[in-house]
């Protein structure tokens, strides 16, 4: 941006799909600013399945070009982010051979009500198209039938109901929250004229001006921001409402009403359940509930991450894992796996997210379009910009999405792409050694660059990719190398890294999204008190400051994600 305040793009929102929006076009040379109300990828984008997936149940719906699209984009992030992308086996239990293909015709002719008992031809016929679709850039193995005994074989703890199981490949994500803020600063890497802020809330737009202020100034202890901060403005060229399921309001705001998102709810809960965890060994159950419903389980961090249920609901601001829903999802992998015993005592985070999805008069929210659309509002009266908003989509397409939106925003700025971003490195993916002779010549140079010892390097390296080095050059400098009192896998002097170069403003942050202390379930309260007493240093909060964020986190993390300090 130059001094006048003039950008050719102002984004607002930086979930997933906004980020990399911002990356694309940072990339082609576009003066942008991204803008999110809350912390970058605080939202829906950090309430997913944590999976990379082709989005198999798709084919039931005849969505097939989401398929392809979703497959492709899967294995390029799987080349492209290794660092936190990784081959997920994943099983489907079978309980007929023949039963739901009739259904599954009327839904694919359109029905609105889902299929239920996908039986062993149906579910054959399924994974036979999928493998044919993720075929190119193919990085996984091709799907597999075993039957009843060597399922149970297998798996023991399954349901002795099964005639047979189904395995394929997709993938998971380890660090969803961490990939967005990455995607943020590639592009601020990118173009010097690039700017990014986070809590920063949109308070005005007029005559072509968007005012901003951005609330740096403290958490009050019900979470809500106080009234100071820095206020100010540019004149965009072009709008992008990446709000997800804000879009609404943000287009109101605009002075652009629009009536384009019917979001549906989606929650998970994280169990204690080491037995569990020893029976998946590493594969993830993808299953079908009493109601038809496709649920999953698998090893998230150690615990057995379980989702999700599908509700309709409109208000992101309140969003919250209910009574029921626990209810519903212990009692579906009870059901699959009777002798083992679930209870509310097990669960050790829970979490939940509002979908983004186009408004729909489905009578089933998982029938719903997990598709992506891009409507533009042309300018009007006193508002000189379009608006561009970001409908739809899911954490699997953000790259192909954004490549779409920017090759729109490009041709109407009046330039040309200049790369692409298909084999574009994400952060610490960059250089990622994926072989093991490669990562032991890169913790080998790191070890020399640093003076930290491999064991130690390896374990960053796992957990922020080739960004690993500058850490442990910075934990080689500080005083503070002492591991947290409770989670004993992380140093103050990471910590203290963390708050001076990734763009946190509060203890949430680092705690929920620049780590996964509190979603693994080892985050305790005195590792709590420490990580705020570094983050009171190095942001120079008062006593007040640093009580207020211990509330508010505590609050939080207690209230909407049911976790025990």
């Amino acid at each position: 941006m130059n001094k006048t305040g003039d950008v050719d793009v102002v984004i607002l929102g930086a979930g997933i799909n906004g980020a990399g929006l911002f990356r694309d076009l940072c990339a082609q040379g576009v003066s942008c600013l991204i803008v999110d109300k809350g912390d970058f990828g605080s939202g829906t984008s950090a309430a997913p399945s944590r999976l990379i997936h082709g989005g198999l149940k798709y084919l039931e719906t005849g969505e097939f070009g989401l398929v392809a699209q979703s497959t492709l984009e899967r294995n390029l992030l799987l080349k492209n982010a290794p660092h936190y992308v990784s081959p997920l086996p994943t099983v489907i239990p079978i309980f007929s051979w023949s039963k739901g293909i009739w259904a599954a015709l009327r839904t694919l002719l359109g029905s609105t009500s889902a299929p239920r008992s996908r039986g062993a031809i149906l579910i054959k016929i399924g994974l036979t198209i999928y493998d044919f679709y993720g075929s190119r850039h193919r990085v996984m193995p091709r799907h597999r039938l075993v039957g009843r005994r060597r399922a149970l074989s297998d798996m023991p703890a399954l349901t002795r109901s099964i005639v047979a199981t189904g395995t394929y490949y997709d993938a998971r994500i380890s660090h969803p929250e961490r990939l967005v803020l990455e995607l943020i600063t590639d592009g601020l890497a990118a173009n010097a004229l690039a700017a990014a802020a986070n809590y920063t809330t949109l308070v005005s737009s007029s005559n072509g001006v968007l005012t901003f202020q951005s609330n740096d100034g403290g958490q009050s202890k019900d979470g809500g921001q106080s009234e100071n901060g820095t206020v100010f403005s540019v004149r965009p060229k072009l709008v992008v409402n990446a709000a997800g399921p804000w879009i609404d309001d943000v287009n109101a705001s605009l002075g652009a009403p629009s009536k384009i998102i019917g979001g549906t709810k989606g929650s998970h809960i994280l169990l204690k359940h080491d037995e569990l965890v020893r029976s998946l060994a590493g594969r993830m159950l993808y299953f079908e509930a009493d109601d038809g419903r496709i649920c999953l389980v698998y090893d998230y961090l150690g615990l057995a991450l379980v989702g999700s249920t599908d509700i309709q609901a409109d208000n992101p601001d309140t969003v919250r894992c209910e009574p029921q829903e626990i209810d519903y999802l212990l009692e579906s992998v009870r059901a699959l796996m009777p002798g083992m015993s679930f209870g509310r005592d097990q669960i050790v985070y829970a979490y939940s997210g509002i979908r983004p999805l186009p408004a729909s008069d489905a009578s089933v929210p998982g029938l719903i379009s997990r598709d992506h659309s891009a409507p533009v509002v042309e300018p009007e009266g006193s508002r000189p910009f379009p608006i561009i908003s970001l409908v739809g989509g899911k954490w699997t397409t953000f790259r192909g999405f954004a490549e779409e939106v920017a090759d729109t925003i490009l041709d109407r700025l009046g330039c040309r792409r200049k790369v692409t971003t298909r084999s574009m490195p994400i952060g610490g993916g960059k250089g990622f050694p994926t072989e093991p002779a490669a990562r032991a010549a890169w913790l080998a140079d790191a070890r020399s660059a640093s003076g930290v010892d491999e064991r130690r390097l390896d374990q960053l390296l796992s957990r922020y990719g080739t960004k690993a080095l500058p850490i442990a050059r910075h934990q080689g400098r500080c005083d503070n190398e002492d591991r947290l009192p409770g989670a004993s896998d992380y140093s103050g002097s990471e910590i203290d890294y963390i708050v001076r170069n990734e763009f946190v403003e509060h203890l949430a942050d680092i705690v929920m999204r620049r780590t996964t202390l509190a979603i693994g379930g080892s985050l305790t309260m005195s590792d709590l008190k420490q990580i705020a007493a570094i983050a009171g240093r190095a942001r120079s909060w008062d006593p007040q400051r640093m009580s207020d964020e211990l509330d508010a986190a505590v609050a939080q993390l207690s209230d909407r994600n049911l976790m025990r300090l």
